[in-house]
């Protein structure tokens, strides 16, 4: 099954590095792979060392100091094209999971992650701000154009003594990773995401470190994945009529150009 796929029709198209794409009344089906690494969003200035092999001294990403069962390659996120004030919307049609264990077979957690808000504490990469979340939940950031290699902005707390997880509308600045989740709020409705001023994409991924903590990394014993459903400015559990999916219309992918409680990572 591809990555992601298009499956509403578009309404108000938008030029992004001379392809026409929509960002509006668009509802897309995607898979979030645990090797998503939401800090590499955007960033196609870095090439990801081959599987089993360190990165790079100064880089800012951790792996496993021997080999992993799974040996997984980190993998930039998708992006999808968005404009301001775009309202995202996002549907856990509860299907897959990521074990984020050593091994094969272990536990899996969907987009909710372990379910502790707060639990997790990962430092900045480039120009993307650090996570202070559940472990392992489905996040996002907003970005421009550019490359976030530089600059990031203060994290967000989405501790129970921080903004939680429970709210019903999130605006976060450009290149503040923000929660996600299964996309509703306890009481079953959706909650809202909106792009701020000079967002121009929109990338989804996981947040992971040794211990959900530090440095980010440790994603080389991330295997799995779940689909999610995505609806920028409508309802993603509205019904769906499939489309053709031409290549100009599965939307960016520019990083296609290159949960557990505390682990057992040491």
């Amino acid at each position: 099954m591809p990555k992601s796929k298009m499956i509403q029709p578009m309404l108000t198209l938008v030029m992004l590095g001379g392809i026409s794409l929509s960002a509006q009344a668009t509802v897309i089906e995607t898979t979030i792979f645990g090797s998503d690494a939401i800090w590499l969003a955007g960033r196609t200035d870095l090439v990801i060392p081959d599987a089993g092999d360190p990165w790079p001294a100064g880089t800012g990403m951790r792996r496993h100091a021997g080999p992993t069962p799974e040996e997984i390659q980190e993998t930039m996120p998708t992006g999808f094209a968005v404009t301001a004030g775009d309202v995202l919307k996002v549907l856990d049609p509860v299907s897959g999971g990521i074990s984020f264990f050593n091994g094969f077979g272990g536990t899996v957690f969907g987009p909710e992650g372990n379910g502790v808000p707060g639990s997790s504490s990962i430092s900045e990469f480039g120009g993307i701000s650090g996570y202070l979340g559940t472990q392992g939940a489905l996040v996002g950031v907003f970005l421009t154009d550019d490359i976030p290699d530089s600059g990031a902005p203060a994290r967000l707390n989405f501790s129970n003594a921080g903004l939680g997880v429970d709210f019903l509308s999130l605006t976060p600045g450009l290149g503040q990773v923000f929660f996600i989740g299964n996309g509703v709020t306890s009481g079953g409705d959706f909650q809202e995401f909106i792009a701020p001023t000079g967002a121009t994409r929109l990338f989804l991924g996981v947040p992971d470190a040794f211990g959900f903590n530090g440095v980010p990394g440790a994603y080389d014993d991330n295997d799995g994945s779940y689909r999610i459903r995505l609806g920028i400015n409508e309802d993603p559990s509205n019904p769906l009529t499939s489309v053709p999916e031409p290549a100009t219309l599965v939307l960016l992918g520019l990083g296609l150009l290159g949960v557990g409680w505390s682990r057992r990572r040491a």
